[in-house]
């Protein structure tokens, strides 16, 4: 069913242009038409509408009449058929698009067809000829950079696919010195990523480490949540080679927290978890090996992981936390203040449930008191708007709770 769109959109402008110049008398205005709304409908994932569209654009402009546009409008109409798992016309779309490239001498798009079959058989799981089309794919986009850097990572995937870590680092170095010149932070994510998965099947575990950190600080939860759960997963796997049991359950249970993670994510993440032990928060025993300059990032990024558990999840982490506070009194007030930093740091409807849950674990506690004295306490090297933020929030909380007169202490 197609969906009806604003009067002044582009879609709706490239609609008009259809009915302005019908098929039968102005085909190749037509086909371009079809061609452009195909790309707009894509980007909508409008994927029925979309492969339509392409398919009448490929089969106005013809072999014959526009062998090159023809081979583009294949290689669009390819894609849409490799996104719905449609690999077969896929490939037929890629490897007919290629041969025309080929033809025309266009070395840029023939690599663009030629990429697109790698990652058709990288869907069949036939790496071996998957690295082949990538290889010429890098061949051809020898005068673009940035394709030839795509390609680079593609390529090293494939070599760890089939058993080449030291072949896939080797290939990974234009990729990395592309993504530095360029400042592509995505970029540089990716390539830090699969420069750990080369050094884990190293058994370098520590400098893979050092990669999956890298990969997470370029792939921010917020920004990329996908591929910092990938990233997190294979750092906790790299803990745990390592010897880091607390690292590797924490990075575990942050790669488990991202809502919609791919299932292979999860199923390594919790690989690793049943092998090292769950806890609801593996947080303190790590800040314990860290310096405190860098504790505020790993608290934003846990609580940012609360934030998206259930009420009981969220009690128990908040219940760890406590726990590991009270259990840390010469460092109890700058994990109280580290804390605070990072509630502060979250949307406010964020921070009340946060604290909400907290409040609840708390009133469990035998040594709740010596608690509210450091976060209190802590509260005040806060400049006075967030202070006041702080204790107003603890206070609203607090008077949802039975005895909320005991809460009176906060700030």
């Amino acid at each position: 069913m197609r969906t009806t769109e604003p009067p002044d959109s582009p879609l709706a402008e490239l609609r008009d242009r259809l009915t302005r110049y019908p098929a039968d008398r102005y085909p190749v205005q037509h086909a371009t038409a079809q061609f452009h709304l195909g790309g707009l409908l894509v980007e909508a994932n409008r994927i029925d509408e979309a492969r339509a569209a392409l398919a009448c654009a490929s089969e106005l402009f013809g072999p014959r009449r526009m062998p090159v546009e023809h081979a583009k409008a294949l290689n669009a109409l390819g894609a849409v058929h490799r996104l719905t798992g449609d690999l077969d016309r896929a490939e037929e779309c890629f490897a007919s698009a290629e041969r025309r490239f080929a033809e025309a001498n266009l070395p840029r798009e023939r690599g663009a067809a030629a990429f697109n079959l790698g990652l058709v058989h990288r869907q069949r799981q036939d790496e071996a000829t998957a690295l082949d089309w990538f290889r010429l794919a890098a061949e051809l986009f020898d005068e673009a950079p940035a394709e030839a850097a795509a390609t680079a990572r593609e390529i090293a995937a494939s070599l760890l696919a089939t058993g080449e870590p030291q072949a896939a680092l080797d290939a990974l170095r234009p990729a990395s010195e592309r993504a530095e010149k360029t400042g592509d932070v995505a970029a540089r994510g990716a390539v830090a990523n699969l420069r750990g998965l080369a050094h884990l099947a190293l058994d370098v575990p520590e400098q893979a480490i050092e990669d999956f950190t890298l990969a997470i600080a370029a792939n921010p939860r917020g920004v990329r949540p996908g591929e910092y759960a990938m990233a997190k997963a294979n750092l906790a796997l790299a803990c745990e080679r390592a010897e880091q049991p607390d690292h590797a359950r924490l990075a575990a249970a942050q790669a488990l927290g991202v809502p919609d993670a791919a299932e292979p994510v999860r199923a390594q993440a919790t690989g690793v978890l049943d092998r090292v032990g769950h806890r609801p928060c593996a947080l303190p025993e790590v800040l314990d090996t860290v310096a405190e300059d860098n504790w505020p990032p790993l608290l934003r990024e846990e609580l940012s992981r609360w934030a998206d558990l259930s009420e009981p999840d969220r009690r128990a982490a908040a219940g760890a936390w406590i726990d590991g506070q009270l259990a840390r009194p010469q460092t109890a007030m700058a994990l109280a203040e580290a804390w605070l930093g990072g509630l502060l740091e979250l949307p406010p409807d964020a921070m009340e449930r946060l604290i909400r849950s907290t409040l609840a674990a708390l009133a469990s506690k035998e040594h709740a008191d010596a608690f509210r004295r450091t976060v209190s306490s802590a509260m005040i090297h806060f400049h006075v708007p967030q202070w006041m933020r702080l204790r107003d929030t603890f206070a609203s909380v607090a008077a949802e709770f039975d005895g909320a007169s005991a809460w009176e202490r906060w700030g």
